[in-house]
C-alpha cells in the first residue's frame, strides 16, 4: 500500500505551542499514522466540506485530502 505525503498548514506549529508535550506527541503520532491509512476508523466527514475530522483525546485534527496527498 502506498504511503501518503503530509502537508501542514503554517498555523499548526502555533496551534500546538500551547498543548502539553505529552499530548503533542500523541497528536503527531496519530497524524503520522494517516500516511498509511488516510481515513482510519473514527474519521468523520464534515458536512458540506471536503474535510474530515479525527479525534485524539480532547483534540480534533482537521484533515483535507487532495488527489495525491493528505493536507493537515
Amino acid at each position: 500500500m502506498a504511503r501518503y505525503e503530509l502537508t501542514f498548514r503554517p498555523s499548526v506549529a502555533k496551534d500546538l505551542r500551547d498543548v502539553a508535550k505529552a499530548d503533542v506527541k500523541k497528536i503527531l503520532a496519530r497524524i503520522d499514522s494517516l500516511c498509511d491509512d488516510p481515513r482510519p476508523p473514527g474519521c468523520e466527514k464534515l458536512s458540506g466540506q471536503e474535510s474530515y475530522r479525527l479525534r485524539q483525546g480532547n483534540y480534533r485534527i482537521s484533515v483535507r485530502h487532495r488527489r495525491s496527498d493528505a493536507c493537515y
